[in-house]
């Protein structure tokens, strides 16, 4: 029998985790797509319900249905509203700006998280990273530049998305020494599926072409990869090491902006995200009290960077 070495774990992490990440970005590009043609809340009820249908049919892989058992079910009705709050806010978000802005927004949910686990779950939050936070919402400030025009409902709404998805991280947190993965992540979408559910009772709704409908399964497949490879990854490696592969994802929504729908960043947006990168990473690497290389900060931090910089070259190019 081989055993499998640290080297080889942090590896699968790398691979379950990046996973994840694309699978994140394939769920946001279905839903930009989707929402050109048909409202937020069918496709938050269908991207729910193809999501919820996948989860109970791979229940068997996480201890049967059985797992879905709970005596929390007040924490639970809490995550369930984060959720809801988080995927109407953050797909409201994307379909009214950019992908790259959207995903950058969103992104400042560690450095929420990090502020609230202080008065929620009592974890000793020092000064370093209280101004890893506050630097990363200068960050924000720098996207959205209160008083050029640019704080919109749609930015808005991602921050609020952002604070929902923070708030999630917090519950999960408390709720991770008594309830299963599978309960953590399958009574999360009940919310959102009711909420749409209602939404649509006002009959603004149409019937999906076969197009439409393959989106809206790929979206809900997308969700469910997501989470497997998230989950897969943060289980093998210590997200100090992970955290700079998450950035991956602003550097392909760039790309996919630019090329799928024509969208450039701004010179404002790039630096917003840098400082928000920045801070991101600096967070991870407090959190868990370990070494992450400033070499490889640098790649991932300038790699990210540079990918939105050739996008803006790119496309002043071809005006």
């Amino acid at each position: 029998m081989i055993q499998e070495t640290p080297n080889d774990s942090v590896g699968k992490a790398i691979l379950w985790l990046m996973l994840g990440i694309f699978a994140g970005l394939g769920l946001d590009l279905c839903a930009k797509q989707l929402l050109q043609t048909y409202t937020l809340e069918q496709f938050v009820f269908f991207r729910s319900f193809v999501g919820l249908t996948i989860f109970l049919l791979l229940s068997r892989q996480f201890g049967g249905l059985t797992s879905l058992r709970t005596a929390r079910w007040r924490w639970h009705t809490l995550r369930t509203v984060l959720a809801t709050g988080a995927m109407f806010g953050f797909f409201y978000g994307l379909s009214k700006m950019p992908l790259v802005n959207a995903l950058t927004l969103g992104f400042t949910a560690p450095l929420i998280a990090t502020a609230l686990s202080g008065p929620f779950l009592g974890d000793r939050v020092g000064w370093r990273r209280w101004t890893a936070v506050i630097v990363g919402f200068g960050g924000v400030l720098m996207i959205l530049r209160p008083g050029a025009g640019l704080v919109t409902p749609a930015a808005a709404a991602v921050l609020v998305a952002a604070f929902c998805y923070a708030g999630l991280a917090i519950t999960s947190r408390h709720l991770g020494r008594t309830e299963t993965s599978l309960s953590l992540s399958t009574w999360v979408i009940v919310g959102p599926l009711i909420a749409s559910g209602l939404l649509s009772l006002g009959g603004n709704w149409s019937m999906p072409d076969a197009q439409g409908w393959l989106l809206f399964v790929s979206a809900g497949a997308c969700s469910v990869l997501a989470w497997l490879g998230i989950v897969g990854g943060y289980r093998r490696a210590s997200p100090a090491v992970l955290a700079p592969f998450e950035y991956t994802a602003l550097v392909a929504g760039a790309a996919a902006g630019y090329f799928i729908w024509g969208e450039v960043p701004d010179r404002w947006v790039i630096y917003g995200a840098a400082v928000i990168i920045a801070s991101g990473l600096f967070v991870a690497y407090r959190e868990v009290g370990v070494a992450l290389g400033a070499r490889q900060l640098r790649v991932f931090a300038t790699g990210a960077i540079n990918a939105l910089r050739r996008g803006a070259s790119r496309a002043a190019v071809d005006d």
